[in-house]
């Protein structure tokens, strides 16, 4: 079982078109916190970021933001929530977040969102990091993403094993459940095999 004291949310500074979303952000903020887990995320205080961050701390939990110096106009508005540290770029902000975190979930958001969910199961793939990743598939936003690692694996471009490198629920309570569990399959790097000549 996975010892998990923080969890790193990435979701989108805007809160998108459904009531659901933000109805999602809260109640996975407040699902960690219940839980005594702390919250690494974006730092920003709009949108789908705010949601989670703002549930969080009204509930008790341990909140830490990281957000660049240039974000801060963009992603802020009014007081900082939780702890907030100030970093110098992109690249500093998600190392620093999965540092600190023992456990990632991508929430909706846009492309910002994607990259950094990508990267993160990137780095698992690649083993620099053994840590769960979750997806919280709020109104079946991520399907599609979800129909393209199918492709990507029926086609030759991800090994299969690699499906279990994401743990994908609609439900907040559960995917913290499974996350708490779940053991990434092992890196395996070199796994493309030569074309015969």
């Amino acid at each position: 079982m996975n010892h998990l004291t923080r969890v790193c949310v990435y979701c989108g500074a805007s809160q998108g078109n459904r009531p659901d979303y933000i109805i999602a952000a809260s109640a996975l903020g407040s699902e960690i916190a219940h839980r005594g887990l702390g919250l690494v995320y974006g730092g920003g205080s709009l949108g789908m970021m705010g949601a989670v961050a703002r549930a969080a701390r009204d509930a008790g939990g341990d909140v830490h933001g990281v957000i660049p110096e240039g974000l801060k106009p963009k992603e802020i508005s009014g007081a900082a929530i939780g702890h907030l540290e100030v970093v110098d770029t992109m690249h500093t902000r998600k190392a620093r977040m999965a540092e600190l975190a023992g456990a990632f979930i991508a929430m909706p958001g846009g492309f910002g969102t994607f990259e950094e969910l990508f990267e993160t199961i990137t780095w698992s793939q690649l083993g620099i990091h053994a840590k769960p990743i979750g997806l919280l598939n709020v109104a079946g936003y991520y399907d599609p993403i979800c129909r393209m690692i199918e492709v990507a694996i029926a086609e030759g471009f991800v090994r299969p094993s690699y499906a279990d490198l994401l743990v994908v629920s609609a439900d907040p309570a559960e995917l913290l459940d499974r996350l708490s569990t779940h053991r990434p399959p092992e890196s395996i790097v070199q796994w493309v095999k030569k074309e015969e000549t």
